[in-house]
């Protein structure tokens, strides 16, 4: 289930070896329109991949779906692919989640090589084989765990992101953070996510990609402490779900709001030190502002945790902390205690 990650500084000579590595007997290249744009640019002059069909999908979450999966498995068969080529995923999580499951499905399973160009699929969706289509009205409903051959991350892609879309990923570093150590996460609350210094940001990049590699490493399959990395994640797909038939946000935003919700759970049932959950919701509400809920839609978000797939026998399941670093897997909260999260959420 491990994958290879690399931190990249040359673009050109490290996807060219990652490539090489590969025997295959055709390249495919896949982007969505915004990445076709914004980051083909960058590679589109390296010699390995001149040969290399391209296929282009819509962008944004709407379009992670079974139409564009077939889309994508008809390209493949229509430009000769075979169970020995080999697919390069160009983009943000959902190309990476939707070229990796396309690349796990088509002939059985082909090799594929991830290129994250956000911040958000640096720190997450590339990292640890989980691929996916929503499906049904809910998020990464379909999927299998089946890791890519390597992950090549360089910060040089993020120069492309507007501002909204590094915050959407710094949430996920902010979860992180959280689930390692004081150092690294007072490292994210101060850095200036305003003037952003992309070195310091490239560094802490490497640092979330180790944490994430050390817990997936310790539990591909999530059985286990891989649960670490929901945290935020009951409350946060909830909120994203009850958001794309009004107006979607991104996922990390999604995110960050979750976390709020589930720190409160923590400092209520394991003992989370109150002083760091309001620090952590100032800075979440100072950058990323609030999700326009009432009490009226506290029935309907409740239904979205009661489908979440980390649930056993319709219990709603969290991760929690004690502290930071202190995970606590497996906790529970009843109808009320989630209604009294979303209070809090609104008003706290």
């Amino acid at each position: 289930m491990a994958n290879k990650v690399v931190i990249s500084t040359h673009i050109m000579q490290t996807l060219t070896a990652a490539v090489e590595e590969v025997k295959h007997d055709k390249l495919f290249l896949l982007t969505d329109e915004t990445t076709h744009q914004l980051c083909l640019p960058l590679v589109k002059d390296i010699p390995c991949l001149a040969e290399a069909v391209h296929i282009t999908i819509g962008a944004t979450d709407t379009h992670k779906t079974l139409d564009t999966l077939a889309g994508v498995w008809t390209e493949l068969g229509n430009g000769g692919g075979t169970r020995h080529s080999l697919l390069v995923n160009l983009g943000g999580g959902m190309v990476t989640d939707l070229g990796g499951f396309a690349a796990s499905t088509f002939k059985r399973g082909i090799k594929y090589i991830n290129v994250p160009t956000t911040l958000l699929s640096m720190v997450d969706a590339s990292v640890g084989g989980k691929t996916g289509i929503n499906f049904n009205g809910l998020k990464n409903e379909i999927g299998v765990f089946n890791a890519p051959e390597t992950v090549i991350i360089d910060t040089e892609f993020l120069k492309t992101l507007d501002h909204e879309n590094v915050l959407s990923g710094y949430a996920e570093m902010l979860k992180h953070g959280l689930i390692s150590n004081d150092k690294n996460f007072a490292e994210l609350l101060t850095f200036d996510v305003d003037n952003i210094d992309y070195l310091h940001l490239g560094q802490m990049v490497g640092t979330s990609v180790a944490i994430k590699e050390h817990i997936v490493k310790e539990d591909p399959l999530e059985h286990g402490i891989r649960k670490a990395l929901n945290l935020g994640h009951t409350a946060g797909h909830a909120f994203e779900s009850w958001a794309l038939n009004r107006k979607p946000y991104l996922h990390g935003y999604a995110v960050a709001w979750g976390l709020i919700c589930e720190l409160y759970l923590s400092c209520i049932k394991t003992g989370f030190p109150t002083d760091k959950m309001r620090q952590t919701v100032r800075f979440i509400k100072g950058n990323y502002g609030t999700l326009p809920i009432t009490c009226d839609d506290y029935e309907e978000l409740y239904g979205y945790m009661t489908h979440d797939k980390k649930n056993t026998a319709g219990i709603i399941n969290f991760t929690l902390l004690a502290g930071i670093g202190d995970i606590r897997i497996n906790q529970t909260a009843n109808k009320e205690e989630i209604f009294e999260m979303l209070d809090f959420f609104r008003e706290g």
